[in-house]
């Protein structure tokens, strides 16, 4: 916009508030506003008729373009998967030399059809999009026009309350006498152009109309009947494949059960295609101080990490050693003796044997524990700040026992006190 066009729209800006809400007297023309709401649904029909026009020429040759490389795809997955020299069977096809044939067969086929509708297709952009095109030119050029019919009634509207308040004023002067003249000279060239505008708006609408519909009568005809052109031809030309590959003789449902055969079946066979986490040990990770990695982080670079999926799987059976605890014919240091592939146990052997225990302290000044206690089942390392670490076989003090076992638990073990997973103890004593 120039500088002149926003000298204008800051002077048109009060009168244009006062026209959107009602404020004031303002032109309104009955005729003109029920032509204009019908140009403005024209314009939005216009604009949908050429997208989806366009959506429809894209289609068709998107369709083409994915069904060649569908036949890609399948002819990729028939070879063979075998490559390496020093296997002795790698000269032994693995794949579906029969399914590669009819994707090449097929791929032919489409590559053809392609070549056959693009003539078809390029009536379609030159019959349909294109003149879709003209119209959406002609309908922008209407639009200009409206909308300085629109500026014009603004203006047309302000000099008609200029001059009224000067009329209204009762004692002129002779400053208020000129300015009122040359708003009455104002209003006046307001006038003049505004009606302009507005009558050859309501004069040429209705016959944009009509020549509309007249306009628009041939492009639908056209593409009717090209469309018939594109399905015909598609299945013509389908309709004659003949790929020994595809049997056509029986129903799609059956065709398709039997070159399916049980293969369903043997894949659901398969180990790998059951994926389900366990409970698996994890060695603790050491610092250099011999303290657990996850002690000498900050809270600020710990994030807890609870995932409901390790929590929720079911933990692999117990082993021996977990059992005999269980029973009470070992104490807790035979269980963990079970652990020492883990780093627990590589840092004991490092130091040497391991001192003998101290006597208990009487209870009277102990303070033994009264509450529930619970075998650890696996080992489990410190996540976040806070976490109580733990190997199999120890034996936890619980101070806050959760309502289930798939909830945090917080206990003590060796004066340190921390949450763990409940799912990963057995509770011994309640």
């Amino acid at each position: 916009m120039s500088l002149k066009g926003l000298q204008k729209a800051a002077i048109r800006a009060p009168q244009l508030f006062k026209a959107k809400y009602n404020l004031g007297e303002n032109t309104k023309d009955a005729v003109y506003i029920d032509s204009e709401r019908r140009f403005q649904e024209l314009e939005t029909e216009t604009k949908k008729l050429h997208d989806e026009s366009k959506k429809y020429f894209d289609a068709i040759n998107g369709m083409l373009t994915h069904q060649i490389e569908f036949s890609k795809a399948i002819q990729e997955i028939y070879k063979p998967i075998s490559g390496r020299v020093s296997d002795p069977d790698s000269a032994i096809p693995e794949g579906n030399p029969e399914g590669i044939r009819a994707c090449e067969e097929y791929e032919t086929i489409v590559r053809e059809l392609q070549a056959t509708l693009a003539p078809e297709l390029e009536m379609i952009e030159q019959r349909v999009i294109a003149p879709a095109d003209e119209l959406l030119t002609v309908i922008k050029a209407v639009r200009k026009m409206t909308v300085k019919r629109q500026h014009k009634q603004l203006d047309y509207d302000r000099r008609r309350a200029t001059f009224k308040k000067l009329q209204d004023k009762k004692e002129k002067s002779l400053k208020d006498e000129k300015a009122m003249y040359k708003a009455e000279s104002d209003v006046e060239q307001a006038t003049q152009e505004f009606n302009y505008f507005n009558d050859l708006l309501k004069d040429e609408l209705p016959k944009l109309f009509h020549l509309e519909r007249e306009f628009i009568r041939p492009l639908f005809q056209s593409f009717y009947y090209m469309q018939l052109n594109v399905f015909y031809t598609l299945h013509e030309r389908m309709q004659s494949i003949d790929i020994g590959y595809f049997d056509l003789t029986q129903e799609v449902e059956g065709a398709f059960g039997k070159q399916r055969g049980d293969i369903q079946d043997q894949v659901e066979q398969l180990t790998i295609v059951h994926f389900k986490a366990t409970g698996g040990k994890k060695p603790a990770r050491f610092g250099g101080d011999g303290k657990l990695a996850i002690e000498g982080k900050s809270p600020s670079a710990v994030s807890r990490r609870r995932s409901n999926e390790s929590l929720s799987s079911p933990p692999p059976p117990y082993s021996s050693s977990i059992s005999s605890v269980l029973n009470g014919s070992s104490s807790s240091s035979m269980a963990r003796a079970n652990s020492t592939g883990s780093s627990w146990g590589a840092a004991a052997k490092a130091k040497g044997a391991a001192p003998p225990p101290p006597k208990p302290k009487p209870s009277r000044l102990a303070g033994a524990h009264t509450g529930p206690t619970a075998i650890a089942l696996y080992d489990y390392e410190a996540q976040a700040e806070g976490d109580l670490s733990f190997i199999t076989g120890d034996v936890i003090e619980i101070t806050q026992k959760g309502a289930t076992e798939n909830e945090w638990w917080s206990g003590k073990l060796r004066g340190r006190e921390g949450q763990f997973p409940g799912k990963l103890l057995h509770l011994v004593c309640c």
